[in-house]
């Protein structure tokens, strides 16, 4: 509280909520210590985001607006093959942030939206470690292209399973080289 110039109250609440949100524990006469995910927590997070993102490409499908869903091309219009997005890796994982966070919003569902938002809270670091990876981001465009096509031509079916597909490919990247970042 020194360090931030303010009272011990805020610092009080702020490490309550981070405890219920489940980032810290609080250890009666030890103190404050960061919880760190299992690979197995994490996977099973990422999966209940695919689950809940192919919902929201479900809705997507059957609510958005035609230069909405074309819109969502906008976000990778940088990228082609002059300029992979393995050449810009933080341009390339803000775009695909905002991507998914649009995905969201065009769903038209706040309840999917804060759902997955507290999921990403937990997921965000280990998003930005596999965004990087060659394997991972070779496909990562493709994938979200292909997305929007399915959204595009409002194939439900499989836009659903396009948005699952793409999220569960993070959730296989963490299970075959999660050892690399939870050592």
């Amino acid at each position: 509280s020194e360090d931030l110039g303010v009272s011990r109250t805020p610092i009080r609440e702020a490490l309550t909520i981070l405890e219920l949100e489940g980032f810290v524990r609080a250890v009666p006469r030890r103190g404050i210590f960061v919880i760190r995910k299992s690979k197995a927590e994490i996977i099973e997070m990422i999966t209940a985001w695919a689950a809940l993102e192919s919902m929201a490409a479900r809705l997507i499908t059957t609510t958005a607006r035609k230069k909405d869903i074309s819109a969502l091309r906008n976000f990778f219009k940088d990228f082609s093959k002059d300029r992979l997005p393995q050449d810009h890796i933080e341009e390339y994982s803000c775009a695909n942030i905002a991507f998914h966070q649009a995905l969201l919003s065009l769903s038209e569902s706040p309840v999917l939206a804060h759902m997955t938002n507290d999921i990403l809270l937990h997921v965000r670091g280990y998003r930005q470690l596999t965004i990087g990876r060659q394997e991972r981001i070779a496909v990562s465009l493709p994938e979200h292209l292909a997305i929007i096509e399915a959204l595009e031509e409002r194939d439900t079916e499989l836009a659903e399973k396009r948005a699952r597909d793409h999220t569960l490919g993070l959730a296989a990247d963490v299970e075959a080289h999660g050892q690399e970042v939870f050592s």
